[in-house]
């Protein structure tokens, strides 16, 4: 049902678009709805695992500090999709300037086949500023890269990927899932989707109040409504500053002293 959704808000988008152009008159999507029965029923009938909170993203961060995909772990986090992440090359990163470049994504199908394409929409080719901690990451990990290559002479495959083996061979999404679960396991970790890393990521920002047109841009978003409703979920824990502010509102002043 998610995955409709997602599909149709898309089409409402691209219907949107065209009307603006005038190429159609009217954007027929919206006034599709999926049928609330039908919401309901899958909620009820599937187990809605929640992505990590804050704890847990540390405790994660403090479990792979000296795992040699340490840096690709810090940009799940940062909110980039495992694709986008396996699509990237050394030259889309400029430890300079501290910044990244998306624009493209390396995705397995099926467990068998490699496909390299651009971002999935405009929106989705972006540049991100580095913070510290990824930025240093990327830079051991270049370095640990440079070592590898001069220990493994011919047998080491200069493809340029950021994301590769001891022999520099190009990690897929399914490798970094995998390494990303053992870690989990090991550190009795609650196993969750790496690509959930995305809500831990858009949900703390937004708790932390980055503007709606931000959160859009990091996340490679047309429309923050997407952001907002797909990878943005707070948890109960979120909520208790609402909570005391609310006990602003019932608290009674004491009164003024003489």
């Amino acid at each position: 049902m998610a995955s409709v959704e997602m599909s149709l808000a898309r089409l409402k988008e691209a219907l949107d678009r065209a009307v603006a152009r005038r190429l159609v008159e009217v954007n027929v999507a919206r006034e599709v709805k999926v049928p609330r029965n039908h919401r309901k029923a899958e909620r009820r009938a599937k187990t809605v695992i929640p992505p990590w909170n804050l704890q847990e993203v540390r405790a994660f961060v403090d479990a792979v500090k000296n795992d040699r995909l340490y840096a690709a772990f810090l940009l799940s986090l940062m909110g980039l999709r495992p694709a986008e992440i396996c699509g990237m090359r050394w030259s889309d990163v400029d430890l300079g300037r501290a910044t990244l470049t998306v624009n493209r994504t390396r995705t397995l199908m099926g467990n068998k086949v490699v496909v390299e394409k651009d971002t999935k929409s405009l929106a989705g080719e972006r540049q991100l500023p580095l913070p510290d901690l990824v930025g240093e990451a990327l830079a051991d990990f270049k370095a640990t890269q440079i070592t590898e290559k001069l220990n493994a002479g011919e047998r080491y495959e200069d493809n340029g990927y950021v994301l590769v083996d001891g022999l520099g061979r190009a990690l897929n999404g399914r490798q970094l899932r995998e390494r990303a679960h053992t870690v989990m396991a090991e550190n009795s970790l609650r196993r969750v989707r790496l690509y959930d890393a995305r809500a831990s990521c858009f949900t703390y920002l937004a708790n932390k109040g980055v503007p709606d047109h931000l959160l859009a841009r990091w996340a490679g978003h047309t429309d923050v409504r997407t952001t907002k409703r797909w990878y943005v979920k707070p948890d109960v824990e979120d909520l208790r500053p609402a909570a005391a502010t609310w006990g602003e509102l019932a608290s009674v002043p004491p009164p003024l002293s003489e």
